[in-house]
């Protein structure tokens, strides 16, 4: 259920993108962003850590059916096929322009986001799962603790489409290499995210306890984690390299201590996400019956989801640009290259999410049914 909220909450920072006027890489960076605006892009900020820490947890799970052997094969492989949807079907999704950009010199950019990150993650998993799921919870706790402490000292990049930084700073930096022809653009450096799937992978006895027990330590998981939060972020001690100031106004305020990083993720966005979603965890149960069948359907594919869901909202902007007057060769390119005039408000990208969810509720209906009868092997990677 929680992994189906987070892919559906997703979806609207996708179509956001891709629907709203102005195309901002990321609208936190504007200092003059409204409200709404804000919080639909915060929001989303939950998803990436539920489904690296989810990722974990399910391989954490497999540990009562798989050998280590087994199961380092099995994270090996499906960690390097993800790196390979990655750079082909996900990365024409983002583009639609699978032979090059024309904005960034024509090269072929492959925007290593989400996915790389996930797929990454599991490949160092496949090999720290040999040490147990103790020493994985305590790496990745340390990972996620300490990796705040190398900012002062980390190299400073100029973005995904600086480059000149050699490949290891990607492993805390947003930045962009170049090779031959493809420009590979860093969304998600690579370091916390480890530290998040082995914290998942490491937490997974929680979940093989008995109900009432697993609950009250997810509360208790969640809770702990919200008021650390709120202690560091209040002091401005440690945590986050974007430091909070007093604005004009209580919702002003709020929305500068909101707004941590998440490129890479600090400790302080760690526990502003995975504490709320632990404690929505422990109360799974109680959510409605009708939501919670419906949230189980699309948790249940989400692979399937996040791929369709990106050429379906591509489309939608190339079928809403044409509506405006455009054509379609400008909308084959990455969301904020698009045409100057183009673009809704923000109601308008309320509206088309809803739509996209919708649509894509059959296919995922239909994959989990299919998941649910059969026992194929490739269905593991889907």
């Amino acid at each position: 259920m929680l992994r189906g909220l987070a892919i559906v909450i997703m979806a609207l920072d996708h179509v956001r993108d891709y629907v709203m006027a102005g195309g901002d890489v990321d609208p936190m960076a504007n200092p003059h962003i409204g409200a709404a605006l804000f919080f639909t892009r915060w929001i989303t900020h939950f998803c990436a850590p539920v489904f690296v820490c989810l990722a974990g947890t399910s391989a954490g799970l497999m540990t009562a059916r798989k050998t280590k052997t087994a199961l380092g094969a099995f994270l090996l492989t499906r960690g390097v096929w993800l790196l390979v949807v990655e750079m082909t079907i996900v990365a024409i999704a983002w583009s639609f322009a699978p032979f090059g950009t024309p904005q960034v010199g024509g090269r072929v950019v492959l925007a290593m986001q989400v996915i790389w990150a996930i797929g990454a993650s599991m490949v160092v998993l496949a090999g720290a799962q040999f040490l147990g799921q103790r020493a994985c919870l305590a790496i990745g706790a340390v990972i996620l603790l300490g990796h705040n402490l190398l900012d002062p000292v980390w190299p400073v990049t100029g973005g995904l489409f600086a480059i000149g930084s050699p490949a290891w700073v990607a492993l805390h930096a947003q930045m962009g290499l170049i090779l031959g022809p493809f420009h590979l653009a860093f969304v998600y450096p690579l370091l916390p995210w480890v530290g998040v799937m082995l914290l998942g992978f490491g937490a997974a006895p929680v979940f093989q306890q008995a109900p009432a027990v697993r609950d009250r330590r997810l509360l208790v998981a969640g809770v702990t984690a919200v008021i650390a939060f709120v202690l560091l972020r209040g002091s401005g001690l440690y945590g986050d390299p974007n430091a909070w100031q007093v604005q004009d106004g209580a919702t002003a305020t709020l929305i500068d201590v909101l707004n941590v990083t998440k490129y890479p993720p600090s400790l302080l966005y760690v526990l502003m996400t995975l504490g709320p979603a632990a404690m929505l965890c422990a109360s799974a149960d109680r959510v409605p019956d009708a939501i919670r069948r419906r949230l189980i359907v699309f948790g249940r594919a989400p692979f399937a989801f996040y791929v369709a869901h990106l050429y379906v909202v591509h489309i939608l902007a190339i079928v809403l640009g044409m509506a405006l007057g455009f054509g379609v060769r400008p909308f084959l390119t990455f969301s904020f290259f698009f045409p100057q005039g183009y673009g809704f408000g923000l109601g308008a990208v309320y509206v088309a999410w809803l739509l996209v969810v919708a649509a894509l509720y059959p296919l995922c209906a239909a994959v989990g049914r299919i998941k649910a009868r059969r026992r194929d092997w490739w269905l593991s990677y889907l």
